[in-house]
């Protein structure tokens, strides 16, 4: 996401190159490139004129420090005007004290609320709460049956009766059923409409009546734009949101949504939805999507979604597998498995400094030779996994598992030469030497995955055979273009 915009504001930048210091004449080179961006990302034009005023201002009234060249002043007031504009803070979900917490989901057909309200839900259960959620949509075929097929995916309870009863019943009824069995946090799916109507807001005023809601979160879909803070200016005035969850941020999104709805509103972005997933969920940040905005990582939410797939005892135990070089076949499909659990790899890699210019066409060559290698494992033998050695050994071997997982031999010979090697720099890393050319990176990624993985310095060799490790004397660096994270 937001790929386009991130390129704009490095245009932006090229104003500024070989300046000593910040003028109005620079700035407004630079400020013009940056209006164009946030235009074309579909920013509502009342904000833009706003954000453009506030960066002038700050940028010229504000003296570069030495050792800080005018290029990363400006950047620095561009993320801080970024983030102010996005809301400042994380404005976390309402949490009463005498449970249950309701929480009132509404938005138009299409946004994708009923996957929201499921992905919630998950997200409350991780957090060790337990959610109850009601299905009061009885207007879109299948809606009811939908969010049933997600609560049973996720193990979190639905509530459902007759779609002949009238919505505020269901959610009335939802709410008494909540207090009775102890549930900490009651979330209504309501019906969308395809566009706003006086129906459509009655409704969800007598919604709002019947089960008076802790907060009322609109689900409102980026790919729309602009006209997303227009509609979550409707639905606070007519009936009165708390804050808004933006799905399909994975999509072809250009940023507005997200730049426009506080501003306008008022009201914050609670949760972005990054994927398909029901796990596709996260806690909105502005100053961690300021950082993606501008191509500089975003290292704590990649945290924390490692956090959430790895166990302190497992790494524990990969750690000694490192260090002695005992680290196997198998341990490589589990952190392959482990990766693809916290979302796609080009995603992950975008999260990491420096990485954002990583082209797509290099990310689907690594994540197609990570499928091959994984084809490969599993045409192996269980003690092959265990003891690469027998592969390397025996050719019969080698060739058994290129014939059962559809490669040729030179293939498995390569794949197991790279392992082999790769064993050898991460005993080298974990005993105090370096890691030439991987910079620290997720175990494997560097070596059999086809692509770097850190912001180190990468190299490629010229005509180095596949499977042993490339010469000194025939590797060049690769010369990477700086993004905002190298400035």
């Amino acid at each position: 996401m937001f790929e386009e915009l991130t390129n704009q504001f490095e245009d932006a930048l090229k104003a500024l190159k070989g300046e000593a210091k910040i003028t109005e004449e620079n700035v407004d080179e630079a400020l013009k490139q940056v209006r164009r961006a946030l235009l074309e990302a579909d920013v509502s034009l009342s904000v833009v004129k706003e954000f453009i005023e506030e960066v002038r201002v700050k940028a010229i009234g504000t003296e570069v420090v030495r050792g800080i060249n005018p290029g990363q002043k400006f950047i620095q007031v561009v993320h801080e005007q970024l983030v102010e504009v996005m809301g400042g803070a994380n404005d976390p979900l309402a949490n009463k004290e005498k449970k249950p917490t309701v929480i009132l989901m509404a938005g138009l057909q299409g946004a994708g609320k009923t996957t929201a309200t499921a992905k919630l839900g998950l997200h409350l259960k991780e957090k060790s709460q337990k959610p109850l959620l009601v299905a009061a949509d009885t207007y879109r075929p299948a809606a009811i049956d939908q969010l049933i097929t997600l609560g049973n995916q996720i193990d979190v309870e639905v509530f459902n009766l007759s779609s002949s009863l009238k919505p505020e019943e269901i959610a009335r009824r939802g709410l008494e059923k909540a207090k009775e069995e102890g549930f900490d946090t009651v979330l209504v799916d309501t019906a969308g409409r395809l566009q706003i109507d006086t129906e459509m807001m009655g409704e969800m005023v007598r919604i709002k009546e019947a089960v008076q809601p802790d907060e009322v979160l609109l689900v409102v879909d980026s790919m729309i734009g602009q006209e997303a803070a227009d509609i979550t200016r409707s639905f606070h005035e007519k009936v009165g949101i708390t804050g808004a969850v933006l799905t399909k941020l994975d999509g072809d999104s250009r940023g507005g949504a997200a730049l426009s709805i506080r501003k306008i509103s008022g009201k914050s972005i609670k949760f972005i939805g990054t994927g398909e997933k029901v796990e596709a969920l996260q806690p909105f940040y502005p100053e961690r999507m300021a950082s993606r905005i501008l191509g500089m990582g975003d290292v704590l939410t990649l945290v924390e979604k490692a956090q959430k797939e790895v166990e302190i005892a497992d790494a524990e135990i990969m750690q000694k597998k490192l260090q002695d070089a005992s680290f196997d076949f198998s341990d490589f499909v589990k952190q392959m498995r482990m990766i693809k659990r916290m979302g796609s790899l080009g995603g992950l890699l975008k999260m990491i400094p420096g990485m954002n210019k990583i082209d797509d066409g290099m990310i689907k060559s690594g994540e197609d030779q990570l499928k091959k290698i994984e084809a490969m494992i599993g045409s192996m033998t269980a003690e092959e996994r265990i003891r690469p050695e027998l592969l390397a050994a025996q050719p019969s071997r080698r060739q058994r598992v290129a014939k059962g997982s559809g490669y040729q031999a030179v293939d498995v010979e390569k794949v197991l030469a790279d392992f082999q090697r790769m064993r050898g720099l991460m005993k080298q890393m974990s005993s105090g030497g370096g890691l030439p050319g991987m910079g620290g990176g997720l175990p494997g990624i560097g070596g059999m995955g086809g692509m770097p993985v850190s912001g180190g310095n990468q190299y490629q060799s010229r005509k180095g055979r596949g499977g042993s490790a490339p010469s000194p004397r025939r590797q060049r660096p690769i010369k990477k273009k700086k993004g905002f994270g190298d400035l």
